[in-house]
């Protein structure tokens, strides 16, 4: 279930830690997505222990645990690593508290090569500032590489197809929907030969090029994500398969 919009929602956002999104107010099943630490969830209703609400960033409808979720505040920047650890302080023999995940949304100021935010020191080398762009979601999906596969995860803890597509494009400067089939539509289709970057979605697999034969892709067969020879993974949904390009 997607919602566009709702009156009266309340602005929140993930503490920190990854926290997921189920359908029902019950961790049980499959999640439907994952909030990332400082990503916003707009909360429509409290019941007991559960927040039911709708992602900030595509709209993705579920529940989340309440005590995952903290006041909002406005980003300076992004982990573009696929984790990051967390300091106590800047010194080297500091204790690690946490480990952010990729797309992670810290507040803090820099000193030194460190960034003292909210959650503790973390190193200025594996984020980008919130205005800074990427410019290559096939890199940005190799960061990813050999990560679990995970219904409804957006992390190197566990990533699903689309998620991982997400993941890819998000930090290019492209808003991408969290499902496959609203996946299918986004950009433009590739007509001629594929190239690095492009979007390839066949039944329910889906990645992103990494040059014109190989995709990189979250396989749920497998358990991870991995990189195939695009035919390999077309050849298995037979005429179900688009391709896409996208720009930033």
């Amino acid at each position: 279930m997607i919602s566009s919009h709702y009156a009266r929602a309340l602005p929140r956002a993930c503490g920190s830690r990854p926290t997921m999104v189920w359908p029902q107010p019950s961790a049980e099943g499959e999640a439907v997505s994952e909030l990332l630490p400082g990503e916003g969830f707009h909360v429509l209703e409290y019941s007991e222990h559960w927040a039911w609400g709708y992602c900030a960033a595509d709209y993705r409808v579920g529940y989340v645990e309440t005590i995952e979720l903290v006041e909002p505040h406005e980003a300076t920047h992004v982990v573009c690593e696929a984790k990051v650890p967390v300091f106590a302080d800047s010194n080297i023999e500091a204790t690690r508290l946490a480990c952010m995940p990729m797309g992670a949304r810290l507040t803090g100021h820099e000193e030194g090569a460190c960034l003292m935010s909210e959650m503790g020191c973390v190193p200025l080398s594996h984020l980008r500032r919130v205005d800074e762009a990427e410019c290559d979601p096939a890199a940005v999906a190799m960061k990813l590489l050999h990560a679990p596969y995970l219904a409804g995860g957006r992390s190197h803890a566990g990533v699903d197809a689309s998620g991982l597509i997400q993941l890819a494009l998000t930090p290019c400067g492209v808003r991408a929907p969290r499902d496959l089939d609203m996946q299918r539509d986004i950009g433009v289709a590739v007509t001629g030969p594929l190239t690095r970057g492009d979007i390839v979605i066949a039944g329910d697999e889906g990645g992103v090029m990494i040059d014109d034969l190989m995709l990189i892709h979250a396989c749920r067969s497998t358990g991870k994500v991995t990189v195939e020879p695009v035919a390999v993974v077309e050849a298995r949904h037979a005429g179900d398969s688009v391709r896409r390009r996208v720009e930033g």
